[in-house]
């Protein structure tokens, strides 16, 4: 900082010195030296200088800065060439008779003017000429046939005019898309998992060379399996209705859901509003018809794990009566709370194998067969702890849909299905996806199954069906 003297009385200012620092960024040369060219100057009018072929021109009359020796870069050594001394020099000349061309060669030999793509014939067409479809290439015109006379032996010149073999029919594939194609794609990749079982060396990883299949399962409906409803349902917490701890409760393998049943009003209000929405889908929304329920679990770990094998068929005590413990005749089952459906995804018998299975692995060939079954879910729920009937009763005055008592323990008692559900449950075997009853729903022949098309007795490949 400086100040400057005043000049004729005047006040002295101090001012700032403010030093400007800057960095050297100099580019490289460039790796070729430039060259100067005489171009002639013919001024940009002309029309040179923005033509293509310019630079492609300079380019060529600029000769090449190749320093060559006398021997142009290929010495010749013509010591050890037979006779080369002796004024023989068919040694380092061409043969007489050129040998033949490698096959890997004679792509190196083709004309300039066979490279690059093919260019179809050109057809000059006027202007609003009849429409007309033009070949890719042109037709080759006719040309004559001469037969010489005939000097060899009958025997010959019948095998000369002798037609040529028809070529065996080829079955054609049938269209992408139709029945036809879909039903040989499905067979021939049955064909192809059934050569991998017998052969598991066969199957690779798609991503992973190192791994190697060790086992390999069908997967096979359990047909056996059907409950009544023809299908599951999966229920998923929000919340973890049990204390958290490091381990996983087993108890809760074993819950039970009880719905909670409605009033006779609330019903009467969703049939109405039911009503109102199949009038008018648009003006009256689908009212809510979801279920509220009552969760139970095991008294203990044992219990759960006892009743569990009551429901399992493959073990070979699951009839036993020891299996209730000192309770003799029942399991017993604890209120934890009450639940209400937050959300809920209800499919129907067609489409339930299409969104989420659950499957089961079977390795014990002695109960059934060695697979993977696999069985329908048909509705999905997600549920929550209840609070309606706690913000109805702090509002006051409100009538509840749900019954006033709660059951804080039940007595469950396992027993085998009657003869109504058994037979309902085997129409779901004889038609997984579902059927139709009629009014003699109770009666064996009560059962309305889907009929195909009457018009069409072909199968998929379009072939009289038997």
């Amino acid at each position: 900082m400086s100040s400057s003297q005043a000049r004729n009385g005047e006040r002295m200012i101090p001012q700032d010195f403010i030093a400007r620092i800057r960095y050297v960024n100099a580019l490289p040369p460039p790796p070729v030296p430039p060259k100067l060219l005489e171009i002639p100057n013919t001024g940009l009018s002309s029309g040179q200088y923005t033509n293509p072929g310019f630079a492609s021109r300079l380019a060529r009359d600029q000769p090449l800065n190749i320093e060559a020796d006398a021997e142009l870069g290929m010495p010749l050594d013509l010591v050890g060439m037979p006779g080369i001394f002796d004024g023989d020099e068919s040694a380092i000349q061409a043969p007489a008779q050129q040998p033949p061309v490698h096959p890997h060669d004679r792509a190196l030999l083709r004309p300039l003017a066979t490279l690059g793509k093919p260019k179809l014939a050109e057809t000059h067409v006027s202007f609003l000429r009849r429409t007309e479809y033009i070949a890719s290439t042109t037709p080759k015109a006719p040309s004559s046939v001469f037969i010489k006379p005939n000097t060899a032996s009958p025997a010959s010149s019948s095998q000369a005019l002798r037609r040529p073999e028809k070529r065996k029919a080829v079955l054609q594939e049938p269209d992408k898309g139709s029945p036809a194609y879909i039903k040989r794609k499905i067979v021939k990749s049955f064909e192809i998992a059934a050569a991998h079982r017998k052969d598991l060396t066969r199957v690779r990883h798609p991503s992973n060379s190192r791994l190697r299949c060790t086992d390999a399962f069908p997967i096979l409906p359990d047909l056996d399996g059907f409950p009544d409803s023809g299908a599951y349902v999966t229920v998923k917490f929000v919340h973890n209705p049990v204390p958290s701890s490091n381990t996983y409760d087993t108890r809760l393998l074993s819950g039970v859901f009880k719905p909670i049943t409605r009033s006779e009003e609330a019903e009467t209000a969703i049939e109405v509003a039911m009503a109102a929405h199949a009038r008018d889908p648009e003006n009256n929304p689908r009212p809510n018809t979801f279920m509220n329920y009552e969760f139970y679990l095991p008294s203990d770990s044992t219990t759960a794990e006892n009743f569990r094998r009551r429901f399992d068929v493959d073990d070979p005590e699951h009839d036993n009566d020891a299996l209730y413990g000192k309770g003799g005749d029942h399991f017993q089952f604890d209120r934890v709370r009450a639940y209400e459906t937050a959300e809920e995804k209800e499919l129907d018998h067609e489409s339930k194998f299409s969104d989420e299975l659950v499957l089961a692995f079977n390795e014990d060939e002695r109960l059934r067969e060695k697979a993977v079954y696999y069985y329908p879910i048909m509705q999905r729920s997600v549920i929550r702890p209840q609070r309606t009937k706690n913000i109805a009763r702090t509002m006051g005055g409100v009538q509840l849909d749900e019954d006033e008592f709660t059951v804080d323990q039940l007595d469950i008692t396992v027993t085998e299905p009657d003869d109504y559900l058994k037979k309902h449950m085997s129409k779901f075997k004889e038609h997984p996806y579902g059927f139709e009853e009629s009014e003699q729903g109770d009666a064996p022949g009560g059962v309305r199954t889907p009929v195909s098309d009457a018009g069409s007795d072909k199968d998929a490949d379009g072939e009289e069906a038997d």
